[in-house]
């Protein structure tokens, strides 16, 4: 059974839309999480599910009830917040009780779910501490206790490891990694963090500009990105591009471009006329380098970062081009190089950004060529 579903859900705020048209299933169980720039709308998206605003158009249904005009409590959620939003007047043991408190719970469970709760978040030995005697670490924790101990049947998650420092965050990305496994609940996490969001979901909603851009597992999103703008999005260093021309359209497609010359590719562009411009994406570690014979690409930095090296390659664009080599590669700026791309790895995007069909290399009709895209040498 679906857990919760987006029926064209709608938000506008003045005469501005926030939301558009976002539908969206989400199982029992699963962990989703929601990324995009600053202002696609996905905490708006957060906060409509919990019923803190109100939904413009369309219907948010939770086991097949309709949700739209129950209070919040009443929806079977929580929520942890980006800001702690603790009590600093109360112990960890009333912070994390104080929703159980409202809702009139007896008192013999009221402690059996706080302690339940301390113990699953390893807070049981700080219950009788104050906010400002914590890490921000243990307050964070104290925050999803709060949320966790009502046992609701979806925890939300407002970019909850925003506020705390790169290490810490790691370990906090780890304790709700745990955390889900362990509880099995459903969970909606919202991050701008691309490593958050690559490491924690089952399944991921990537929002651009109010609108749902794809939704796949991890995975599926960085191997398979359905538009160019999800394929910049993903990843770090992020994809290369580069323009190319449609030379000739069909079942594969002839182009060329100043970086590669002329080559065929693995995608359908029967639908394009010749002399369209395209995108050709590339990933970092899916560009190898050699040297150059004569006159190549020239290299312009090199990032050394301990485990692995970036270097820098200038190809006439507004933004280098990057390659993620080993740390022994040996590379130098000045240098001059050619490229060689992994053919079963690239991906072609339109001039709307949409990315082109790619057959399978098994499957590709006889007499285009297997080889790798080499720059000056195709």
């Amino acid at each position: 059974m679906i857990k919760l579903k987006l029926d064209n859900v709608n938000k506008q705020l003045g005469g501005m839309r926030i939301l558009r048209d976002v539908s969206l299933d989400i199982a029992a169980g699963e962990f989703v999480v929601f990324v995009g720039p600053s202002g696609c709308g996905k905490s708006t998206l957060l906060r409509l599910i919990a019923g803190l605003d109100s939904i413009c158009a369309g219907d948010l249904l939770i086991d097949g009830r309709r949700v739209n005009d129950l209070e919040p409590r009443e929806r079977g959620v929580g929520m942890v917040f980006q800001s702690y939003a603790l009590y600093p007047h109360m112990s960890v043991y009333d912070n994390i009780s104080f929703g159980l408190k409202l809702a009139k719970t007896e008192k013999t469970s009221l402690r059996e779910r706080v302690l339940k709760t301390a113990q699953i978040l390893q807070l049981d030995k700080l219950l009788q501490r104050k906010p400002k005697e914590l890490s921000g670490g243990q307050r964070q924790r104290v925050a999803m206790g709060r949320a966790m101990a009502r046992e609701p049947d979806i925890l939300l998650f407002d970019e909850p490891l925003s506020n705390l420092d790169a290490s810490l965050r790691v370990q906090m990305r780890n304790e709700i990694a745990r955390l889900h496994a362990r509880l099995g609940s459903t969970m909606i996490y919202v991050t701008h963090d691309q490593v958050e969001a690559m490491t924690l979901a089952d399944k991921i909603v990537v929002l651009n500009g109010g609108r749902v851009e794809q939704v796949g597992s991890p995975r599926e999103l960085y191997e398979r990105p359905a538009s160019r703008f999800v394929a910049g999005f993903l990843g770090s260093p992020k994809m290369n591009f580069l323009a190319v021309r449609l030379q000739a359209p069909g079942a594969t497609s002839l182009v060329d471009s100043p970086v590669l010359g002329t080559t065929s590719l693995p995608f359908d562009s029967s639908s394009l006329t010749a002399g369209a411009q395209l995108t050709l994406g590339v990933r970092p570690e899916q560009v190898s380098l050699k040297a150059a014979q004569s006159a190549g690409i020239v290299v312009t930095a090199v990032e050394y970062l301990g485990s692995e090296t970036y270097v820098h390659l200038d190809i006439g664009q507004d933004e280098p081009l990057i390659c993620r080599c080993e740390v022994n590669a040996g590379w130098q700026a000045g240098d001059r190089v050619e490229l060689q791309l992994d053919i079963a790895n690239l991906h072609l995007f339109d001039a709307d950004g949409a990315a082109l069909k790619r057959h399978a290399i098994e499957t590709l009709p006889e007499g285009v060529p297997l080889r790798s895209a080499r720059a000056g040498a195709l």
